[in-house]
């Protein structure tokens, strides 16, 4: 079904994007890979090691113009859009009572307005299709809320109400949008962490063990790959939220 499908994976370099782009096209899609800063070129080699063709393209999500230059490139390459899968994201973790205007407003930037900005261009394209797939990557802190992260927080409790909204607005069409809620996941971005602070944090997982990249990317095929789901949060977190 998802077979010669063409897919925007923002922040696509490395972790979760890279783990869901690479699971798109073993699908058989064809990938638009965004990037901010690198990408490999074993990466694109990999994608299209599938028969499938791979569109890197630098950019910055944050950017309204960019945003919009991006689903008019894709269209024109391709001749549609038919899934995003928003998971361009940062962190600036910070104590509330320390944290900078700066970076509080990097993080909404990147991860809620980039968001938005991708969907406000991607879903004119959808609409005219009458077809399509957004998928939005939260957090279960955006659910909890979490110590020393009311930036990123704050960001992915916004997406939850983007993806809902957005739900509504386009399902008249055909246009699906969901929002996956992933735990403890093994990226660059946990890596930092010490060896201390990751165990305690498997701990309050029921399963005990963080997620890989891998497992988040199933699930942003399922939800593509299924029409008749919209406006959910999909919790991939190993039961972190129960």
């Amino acid at each position: 079904m998802l077979k010669d499908k063409t897919v925007i994976v923002t922040g696509g370099a490395k972790g979760i994007g890279k783990a869901v782009a690479l699971a798109f096209a073993r699908e058989g899609c064809h990938i638009v890979l965004n990037y901010h800063s690198n990408v490999s070129d074993e990466m694109i080699q990999e994608i299209e090691a599938c028969g499938v063709k791979c569109l890197p393209v630098q950019g910055d999500v944050s950017d309204f113009e960019f945003a919009a230059s991006l689903a008019k490139q894709v269209k024109k390459e391709f001749g549609s859009i038919d899934v995003l899968v928003n998971n361009a994201g940062i962190t600036r973790d910070m104590l509330l009572m320390r944290m900078s205007e700066e970076q509080f407003d990097t993080v909404i930037n990147t991860n809620l307005k980039g968001s938005f900005n991708m969907i406000r261009h991607v879903s004119n394209i959808m609409l005219k299709q009458r077809s399509g797939s957004i998928i939005n990557m939260s957090s279960v802190v955006g659910v909890t809320g979490n110590v020393g992260q009311a930036n990123y927080a704050a960001s992915k409790a916004g997406i939850i109400g983007l993806t809902k909204s957005t739900a509504k607005e386009l399902a008249a069409r055909g246009v699906t949008c969901n929002a996956i809620a992933p735990g403890f996941v093994e990226t660059d971005m946990t890596a930092v962490l010490s060896e201390e602070l990751q165990e305690k944090m498997k701990e309050v997982i029921p399963l005990k063990r963080a997620a890989k990249p891998e497992e988040i990317a199933s699930a942003a095929v399922f939800l593509a790959d299924h029409t008749y789901i919209t406006g959910q949060v999909l919790h991939v977190d190993g039961g972190m939220v129960m």
